[in-house]
């Protein structure tokens, strides 16, 4: 647990540089705001179109995949980041009550999806980036969505992936996957992969191949980064008490795309319909085949229609 941190607002020029695990090199850089230390990295060069990444639920940066990031900073600079209590970013203390919590009473909660937005919009502060292009993945595209709430004029477009709205009842994910979300964490690392690639096979794409050996190895990255159980559940806390965003959405004005798989076992493609819906003109993707994560095969189509969206978005804005 990081104690007493900087002042907030503050871009640290200590970058680590080194092999974690099987995985690639980083640099890690450190940024103080919001109260917290954030860990990010960055992809293509600076002063090109800003796109910032937001992952999910208990799961670091590197679940954006280092070779996505690098096809998608063709001609952009891509930001992503550890979100506050995984990974390399501050973990903060306070046990919850998830079954408090899912009863309804959510006053353990130790932060909202409100705090991790700004966390956002913090990040982007440190690294001088006004305004980016947000995308956000399951809890990440709930975090995305309340960026795009709270600060609209730091929001270019938002695109929101296997995601929801917050709706109480609004799907509800299988046993298999709610048992894959809530198991006991891992006390290993080759158990931590050997889960992983386990996992996969119930909430990954059905009808679409997947590399098992890439998810071990990018479990066992994520093992040598830090795993943090009371992370998770403060996580699955905020979401529990931030509520619905369902009439907030719908007050948006900005560029929106929403990608889901019609095969998502742990948030129901229901969450993106209901997401489309609410946000005025949103454009809805839903993908055959695709469950809950980002296999290979899809992201020729995926960076195609973020491009358009993005690029669609800016000429807008600069009219």
């Amino acid at each position: 647990i990081i104690k007493a941190p900087d002042p907030p607002g503050t871009r640290l020029n200590v970058r680590r540089n080194g092999r974690l695990g099987y995985g690639t090199p980083m640099s890690v850089g450190r940024a103080k705001t919001n109260g917290i230390s954030v860990a990010y990295e960055t992809f293509g060069a600076e002063g090109r179109t800003p796109l910032v990444l937001v992952m999910g639920l208990g799961a670091q940066m590197i679940g954006w995949h280092d070779d996505f990031c690098g096809a998608l900073a063709v001609g952009r600079y891509v930001v992503r980041f550890d979100n506050r209590d995984v990974g390399e970013s501050q973990w903060l203390e306070g046990d919850v009550d998830l079954a408090a919590c899912a009863a309804g009473d959510t006053s353990s909660a130790v932060y909202t999806l409100d705090d991790m937005a700004d966390d956002v919009t913090g990040l982007m502060d440190v690294l001088g980036i006004d305004s980016a292009h947000v995308v956000g993945a399951s809890m990440g595209g709930m975090v995305a969505q309340t960026v795009a709430i709270r600060h609209p004029g730091r929001v270019r477009s938002l695109t929101s992936m296997m995601s929801t709205t917050g709706e109480p009842g609004l799907g509800h994910p299988t046993e298999a996957a709610t048992a894959v979300l809530l198991a006991p964490p891992a006390t290993s690392r080759e158990e931590a992969m050997e889960r992983a690639v386990a996992g996969s096979r119930v909430i990954g794409s059905p009808g679409i191949p997947r590399d098992e050996g890439d998810v071990r190895r990018r479990a066992g990255r994520a093992w040598d980064r830090g795993v943090n159980a009371g992370g998770f559940a403060r996580q699955l806390a905020a979401i529990y008490a931030s509520g619905d965003r369902t009439a907030a959405l719908r007050t948006l004005d900005v560029p929106a795309l929403i990608v889901h798989g019609e095969d998502d076992p742990l948030v129901p493609v229901s969450g993106g319909v209901a997401t489309a819906a609410a946000i005025p003109g949103a454009d809805l993707w839903t993908v055959a085949g695709m469950g809950h994560d980002l296999p290979r095969a899809l992201w020729p189509d995926l960076i195609a229609r973020l491009a358009a969206l993005t690029e669609a978005a800016d000429l807008a804005r600069a009219a």
